[in-house]
């Protein structure tokens, strides 16, 4: 009989293996099981599952007693003492964060803040990464992991691999982000940066550019144009440039008479969403698209009295 650490690791190993990344599971029901154990505990319960979900600090309970549900549900199948956790066991929270839609004026403005950031550095990459994020709709994590290989100047299309789901697809950029592109690249490669790393987007040094000093580097600028209060705590994130992008396609197809509702799967496409009901969140989530949704209402309605 398999033991629960063997069970979690093929549980891990196969929604890998269909695209999903996991870094929370993989984290905190390694924890969940430890709990089990100093409980002398070897089946999953609810009730033990809820007094881990109220004891571990870091994230919300709601949070980790949904990770622990959807290993207790794949334990059904092996152990039938296994119990999954209800949902109504803890109140919902709603806690994703509403994004900043930046202003063109914002956007103008942390696009000089990078350019000045690097004055003594010819590449521009911090310049190059916003400007890319704020005409391409890329999430923030999609725009570092591209290669230089992902990059077709000619045809000017971008190909994002193995992303959120393990989904690929390819984005076309307009030619003015393709001449901004051509010249980071020329003079990346005149500071015979091409052998050092295969990424895209790289540091001073040459190397790949990571997540952690990109974002550290969008906050020291974002507080250098009076866009943050502080370096610490919540406030306008490089994701909010993907939202942006999608606000702006919407009120742009409302404002040219487009049928929005026809054209959001190519959005969603475009996105790179799971589902058309993830790019629909924006038409609820923002008065001036559901102002203009409604208004397109009363228009259909008035053309058919």
């Amino acid at each position: 009989m398999m033991t629960l650490q063997e069970h979690l690791d093929e549980y891990l190993a196969m929604r890998r293996s269909l695209g999903y990344k996991l870094y929370k599971e993989g984290v905190r029901l390694p924890k969940f099981l430890s709990f089990l154990e100093s409980r002398k505990v070897r089946f999953i319960s609810a009730s033990v599952a809820l007094d881990w979900a109220r004891q571990v600090t870091g994230t919300s309970p709601q949070e980790r007693l949904k990770i622990v549900r959807g290993f207790a549900r794949y334990m059904t199948s092996f152990d039938v003492r296994t119990e999954v956790p209800a949902d109504t066991l803890l109140p919902k929270i709603d806690r994703r964060p509403r994004p900043h839609i930046y202003s063109d004026d914002e956007v103008q403005r942390l696009m000089k803040a990078a350019y000045e950031y690097e004055p003594d550095r010819p590449l521009r990459t911090y310049y190059c990464l916003l400007g890319l994020l704020a005409v391409s709709g890329l999430r923030s994590g999609e725009a570092l992991e591209l290669r230089v290989e992902d990059v077709d100047l000619e045809n000017g299309i971008l190909t994002v691999r193995n992303s959120k789901f393990g989904k690929s697809r390819l984005v076309p950029i307009h030619p003015s982000t393709v001449d901004q592109l051509r010249a980071y690249l020329e003079r990346r490669t005149a500071q015979h940066f091409s052998e050092l790393s295969p990424h895209l987007f790289i540091s001073s040094r040459g190397t790949r550019l990571c997540r952690r000093i990109a974002y550290s580097v969008f906050t020291s600028l974002s507080v250098s144009i009076g866009l943050r209060k502080k370096l610490s705590g919540r406030g306008p994130r490089l994701q909010d440039f993907r939202h942006r992008f999608a606000v702006q396609t919407l009120i742009g197809w409302y404002r040219a008479g487009q049928d929005v509702e026809q054209r959001l799967p190519i959005l969603s496409t475009f996105l790179g969403h799971v589902s058309v009901e993830c790019t629909y969140w924006y038409l609820t989530e923002y008065p001036e698209l559901m102002n203009l949704a409604v208004g397109k209402l009363n228009s259909r309605w008035e053309e058919a009295l």
